[in-house]
């Protein structure tokens, strides 16, 4: 990652900012809605990467793009960060900033591989599991894998349950070519 340093270093900042004045979760909405936009609008992206375009003018777009979204902080990171001349590395500070504030908040990441997108109900229910097993918040992550054919699997942390079909049946492939299986005539 690109100035992965400097960009922790300011994530830290803003995030004892926003402690301080008890805005810490606006702040984490301000920086997915930041991250999410840089990366889902290329044009952005190569306006905040350029050498070319001058910095007031980067400040500009993001303030154009953000100022009637975000609150007084990340307005106030866009001037530091044009301030500084690492206006380049904001996709880089949002992003650690959300790493950082899931780790204050005690929330984790949990990805869940399914053969078909989880419903807003399902969602719910594995998040409530995840709850109930770790006893930890997490954000979920559904990651959309059709070869594992059905059932799930399960990453929090370095722990992973895979209850998917494909396993399963691995597993029987498994017990079948080991000679375990007796036929009963």
């Amino acid at each position: 990652m690109k100035d992965a340093r400097a960009a922790l270093r300011y994530a830290k900042a803003i995030l004892n900012l926003a402690k301080e004045t008890k805005s810490e979760t606006s702040l984490q909405e301000d920086m997915l809605l930041v991250l999410d936009t840089i990366s889902n609008n290329k044009e952005l992206k190569v306006v905040l990467e350029s050498p070319i375009i001058k910095p007031a003018d980067k400040l500009n777009v993001l303030n154009a793009t953000f100022s009637k979204n975000v609150n007084n902080i990340t307005l106030g990171l866009f001037n530091l960060l044009k301030e500084n001349g690492r206006i380049d590395i904001l996709a880089s500070v949002a992003k650690q900033y959300v790493i950082i504030y899931d780790h204050y908040k005690q929330i984790s990441v949990a990805k869940v591989i399914t053969a078909e997108p989880l419903t807003k109900e399902i969602e719910k229910q594995v998040l409530d599991k995840i709850v109930e097993l770790t006893g930890d918040k997490a954000d979920l992550e559904n990651i959309v894998n059709p070869n594992i054919l059905g059932g799930f699997i399960l990453r929090v942390g370095d722990v992973q349950y895979d209850a998917s079909i494909s396993n399963y049946l691995n597993e029987l492939r498994k017990e079948f070519d080991n000679g375990h299986y007796i036929p009963k005539i």
